[in-house]
Parts: C-alpha cells; sequence; structure tokens
C-alpha cells in the first residue's frame, strides 16, 4: 500500500501534515511540521473510540440507528430540534451536517467555548481577525509569549524561539518562563492593566513608532490620555509587578523585531475583549503590524477569504449557556457539553429534561453517557476532507488512508438525513473543489489560502478609516483581592476532554495542604472535590485545574463575556479547604 497524505484534525494551533503508511502514522518533514507530532497523534490509533451505536443503553447496528434518528427527527417540530456542533479548527466537511439542520429548520449554536472575546476585540481594533503566521516568528529577534504554553499548545513553535529572546508574561511559572530572559508572573486577569501601563510608558520614553501611527493609528494621543487615567503605583500594587518589570520589557524590545504570541488564557474573562484589544494597541505604538517578524499572533480566523457552501442560515442559540430544556430532540457533534460547558449542574439539569438526547462523535465521555442514542463517527484516517489552520495559511488535503467498518462520516450521515427529509445536497467531491477553488498550489506542492499575507495589515487595517481603533474608555473594576483566582490552561496529556483528564488541583504550599490530600473546592456556581499536588512555582493567590478535568465546570459561571458570546472560565474565584 502506498503512503497516503494528510492532516491532524486535533483542535490545537499546529495543524500538522501527516504521513500514513498502512497503520503507521509519522510526520512530513517539511513546513511547520518539521517531522515531530505531539504525542495524541503519536498515539492517536491506541486511543478507544466508539464503535457500535447503542440506543437506550443497548447495542444496535448503524442501520438501526440512522432509522430511530429520523424518526426522533420526524416526531419533533423543526423548531423544537437543536444541533449543537463542537466549534473548534476542525476538518470542513465537518459542517456539512449544519447544512442539514439548518435546511431542515433546526436551530443552530453560537458564540464560543474557546476565543470569542479576544477575536471579538481584534476586529474591533483592527477590522478584522487576520494572524501573523507563527512561521514569521523565525525572523523575530524578540518573542513575548503572553498567557499561553507551547510546550502544550503548539509544540512546532519552540524550534522557532531557539536564539531568540524571550519574555513570558503569565501568572505561572511555565517551562518556558524558566528559560525566558523576562519573565513577568503576574496575577490573573492582570493583562489588560498592564498592557495599558506599557502602552502608558512607550509614549512617556517615546519609544513608540510615530509616523507609522499617524499613518495607521492617529487616536494615538487620546489613547494616551486614557492610560493617564491609571494611576501607576495602585495598577502594579493591583497585578504584582514592579516599574522595575516594566523597564526591562521596555529595554528588551526597544529597537527590535518582535512578535506578540498571545494564549487565549488572557481573554477568557468578561471584558476579554478590551483586554486582547490592549495588547494589540500595545503593538500598534510599537508599530509592530505589517512588518517582517513583528505582529500579534493570536487564533485567526483560519476560514478568512474562504466562503461556505452550505446552507447555515438558522436560528441561533448560546453554545455557552444554552437552555437545552427549550428542546424536544438535541443532536450533539464532536462536543461533550457536560464536561466542556460551564455551569455543569445547570447543563445536567437542562439536559435531562430533553425528550431525545443524540450524541455523535468519537469518544465516550459524560455526555454520550447520557444520550438516548449514540452514533459513532469515523475518524479522520477513513475519509476525504480538507484542513485549514489558526496559525498558518496552508490549506491540508485530508486524504483518506483506509477504509474502517464502524462509523460513519459527517458527510454519509448527512446524505442520508437530507435524502430522508428531500432536502438538496451536492457530492462530497463538489464541496471539497469548492474549498481548494480559494487556494493555489506553491512551488513546494502545498496549497495557500490566496490573499493571504505573511504580514498583515500591509496597507492599513480593515476598519472603514484604514486606521486601527483604539480603546475609549477604561473600565476595570474586577477584584484583584480576596479568595483565590481559578487558572484553567491545557494540559499536555489531555485535549478539551479529550484522551487523558486529569484529577487534580494544584495549588501552593502555602494553604497547608499536601500532596494526595482532597480538597473542596468551591465557587458561586457549584463546588467539586479533587486531589491535591503542591507546586510552589504557582503564585500564592492562585489554583490550576486544567481544563478537561471532570468536575471543573462545577465551578465556572455561564455567563458571557461583554462581547463575543464566549465563555468566562477564568472570572471565578474559588475557595478551598481540605475535606473531611
Amino acid at each position: 500500500m502506498s503512503k497516503i497524505f494528510t492532516a491532524c484534525p486535533l483542535d490545537c494551533y499546529d495543524a500538522c501534515e501527516i504521513v500514513v503508511d498502512g497503520r503507521k502514522i509519522t510526520a512530513q518533514k517539511q513546513r511547520y511540521t518539521q517531522g515531530f507530532l505531539c504525542p495524541h497523534m503519536n498515539h492517536f490509533l491506541e486511543q478507544d473510540f466508539i464503535e457500535q451505536p447503542r440506543y437506550k443503553g443497548k447495542e444496535i447496528s448503524l442501520n438501526e440507528a440512522l432509522e430511530i434518528l429520523k424518526k426522533m427527527l420526524k416526531e419533533s417540530m423543526p423548531n423544537r430540534v437543536l444541533h449543537y456542533r463542537g466549534s473548534g479548527n476542525f476538518a470542513l466537511m465537518q459542517e456539512v451536517v449544519d447544512h442539514f439542520f439548518a435546511s431542515y429548520g433546526a436551530t443552530l449554536t453560537e458564540g464560543s467555548l474557546c476565543d470569542g472575546a479576544g477575536e471579538a476585540g481584534i476586529i474591533e481594533g483592527r477590522g478584522s481577525n487576520k494572524n501573523m503566521p507563527l512561521s514569521e516568528i523565525g525572523n523575530s529577534d524578540v518573542v513575548v509569549v503572553w498567557g499561553r504554553d507551547p510546550h502544550t499548545t503548539s509544540s512546532h513553535l519552540l524550534p522557532l524561539l531557539k536564539d531568540k529572546t524571550i519574555i513570558v508574561i503569565d501568572p505561572r511559572k511555565t517551562e518556558l518562563a524558566k528559560e525566558a530572559d523576562l519573565h513577568m508572573q503576574l496575577k490573573p486577569r492582570g493583562d489588560y492593566l498592564l498592557a495599558m501601563l506599557i502602552s502608558r510608558f512607550i509614549i512617556i520614553n517615546e519609544l513608540y513608532d510615530k509616523e507609522y501611527l499617524q499613518k495607521y493609528a492617529s487616536e494615538y494621543e487620546e489613547f494616551y490620555e486614557l492610560t493617564q487615567t491609571i494611576r501607576i503605583k495602585a495598577g502594579l500594587e493591583d497585578i504584582d509587578l514592579s516599574l522595575g518589570d516594566i523597564g526591562r520589557f521596555l529595554e528588551l524590545v526597544e529597537g527590535k523585531k518582535v512578535a506578540l504570541v498571545v494564549g487565549v488564557g488572557v481573554q477568557k474573562y468578561r471584558d476579554g475583549a478590551d483586554i486582547m484589544r490592549s495588547i494589540d494597541a500595545l503593538a500598534v505604538l510599537l508599530g509592530l503590524f505589517a512588518k517582517e517578524g513583528s505582529g500579534v499572533a493570536y487564533l485567526g480566523n483560519s476560514k478568512e477569504g474562504i466562503t461556505s457552501p452550505f446552507y447555515t442560515k438558522a436560528k441561533r442559540a448560546s453554545k455557552v449557556d444554552t437552555l437545552f430544556s427549550s428542546y424536544d430532540c438535541v443532536f450533539v457533534q464532536g462536543a461533550n457539553p457536560l464536561g466542556q460547558m460551564p455551569n455543569t449542574q445547570r447543563v445536567k439539569n437542562s439536559l435531562q429534561k430533553v425528550k431525545d438526547l443524540i450524541y455523535f462523535g468519537l469518544y465516550e465521555n459524560e455526555t454520550s453517557q447520557m444520550a438516548d442514542l449514540v452514533l459513532p463517527a469515523k475518524h479522520f484516517l477513513a475519509k476525504d476532507d480538507i484542513r485549514l489552520s489558526y496559525s498558518h495559511n496552508q490549506m491540508i488535503e485530508m486524504h483518506k488512508a483506509f477504509d474502517l467498518d464502524y462509523g460513519i462520516s459527517e458527510y454519509d450521515l448527512s446524505s442520508y438525513l437530507c435524502e430522508s427529509f428531500d432536502i438538496a445536497l451536492e457530492s462530497q467531491e463538489y464541496y471539497l473543489e469548492h474549498f481548494k477553488s480559494f487556494a493555489l498550489r506553491d512551488k513546494d506542492g502545498s496549497l495557500v489560502v490566496k490573499n493571504r499575507e505573511i504580514q498583515p495589515y500591509k496597507d492599513g487595517f480593515d476598519t472603514d478609516d484604514g486606521e486601527f481603533c483604539f480603546l475609549d474608555e477604561y473600565d476595570n473594576d474586577f477584584d484583584m483581592h480576596n479568595e483565590l483566582f481559578l487558572i484553567t490552561p491545557k494540559s499536555k496529556k489531555s485535549l478539551n476532554s479529550q484522551f487523558v483528564r486529569d484529577k487534580h488541583i494544584y495549588l501552593h504550599s502555602v494553604h497547608g495542604i499536601k500532596d494526595g490530600e482532597e480538597v473542596e473546592v468551591s465557587s458561586l456556581a457549584g463546588m467539586c472535590t479533587l486531589e491535591a499536588i503542591v507546586d510552589d512555582t504557582l503564585r500564592e493567590d492562585c489554583v490550576v485545574i486544567y481544563s478537561g478535568t471532570e468536575g471543573v465546570n462545577n465551578l465556572t459561571s455561564s455567563k458571557h463575556s461583554y462581547e463575543g458570546r464566549s465563555a468566562i472560565y477564568q472570572e471565578n474565584k474559588v475557595k478551598i479547604q481540605k475535606k473531611g
């Protein structure tokens, strides 16, 4: 059997290119992947996939499952049907299921459990969310890693950091922070205030790019006046940093090619949009946009400039605080609401009132265990698809490597449903060619999305007047003291609620709790019990519970960010006590 070329389907920054030889998965050696894969993909075929459909706990055939699904839909009015799909950067053909449900008249979802607040802030300031490809970091002098842990979430970034000046801004002492030239270990949620203070001192010290600002951000003087409303001494006390920290930051970035690599943790708050916008403003003042080796790398809009061929006009429900009980039939695709959505008890109570709960996915989880009907999906090696990336501009063709005798693909499921309900659907080849029409073949043979710039915003921003839109008000009334900050970063062993999920709370020894002791953690939303691991590299006022840990979302609020309709997992203070 010849080698098959495809791409990793996991929802992370890297979107690796893969070679499949029989049942062996290896990394392509060229371009961004550079010959190595993360542990999740190296051991992908060792995972336990759902193979057998089931109904009310009893195993059934796939044909029986499809007939039951059709019956469930026919017994519910379309406006009483909800399609809840995971919205990470997966392969594009997964959206074909949206086409069926939107055409049928069901409700779809909107909002984000990940990056929505940050993206909203970026769009307000720049007019669009165009990302600096991470490959540009190879041309940087200084890399500021702000609220991001490359060892966990984007390991392919690490080779690009070699011989760079590294600044880490993070409440945690990550592996990279231990090696950095400067680690600013600020309080959680201090990013907003820090960015505003740095911007103020950029102007005070005349480090700003005046020529660039006059052309593309002429209201910078009004923004400077806004930064002057912040009391410097009180602000620094609030975030637990010093003037020396800011001075050292400015010393390291002055006159250099600087890349700001920003993680989603900075915006997991109600005002997450303003936090990200303030970080963008700092970059604008330094004139970092549209220059080699400089810019801001967040989660770019992977579909920027690509038009969907699917019909998706539909009524929408919030992905963050979905009222499942408003529907008779809920179809969950590639998601785990009972594990991933905030305020788990509210989600559970709401789902228990649904007449027909359907789960369509690869892995068992809390939602599949609760579902009335479980449909196994085919994984990426058993189907054709197209993949995009948050962090580079390639479009990667995903070629089927082998057949599976279980599961059903998104296209085949949609084809069955569209035929059953007399809804038009084109061939899979039609949709794949549609997506590829937005790309050009590069000289190395790869597909690259058309009109994507390596240094975006070269001709100004995508706002109405072509200029960056600064914040015009500053409101940061969050209690930076009292109780403990909850931090919910990604784990090395899991991805959201997939793979090996953590079972611990990490805290400083100052709390008098020892390794292995059970800890009751409570918030305004609820409580959970976890085993403690002591970590004295943490701030004393923080606890870490990794995203995907069972029980963590008992503690999180189902309120939205002010902009972007995003979950606010870190807007939650907690109390802890030793159990018993």
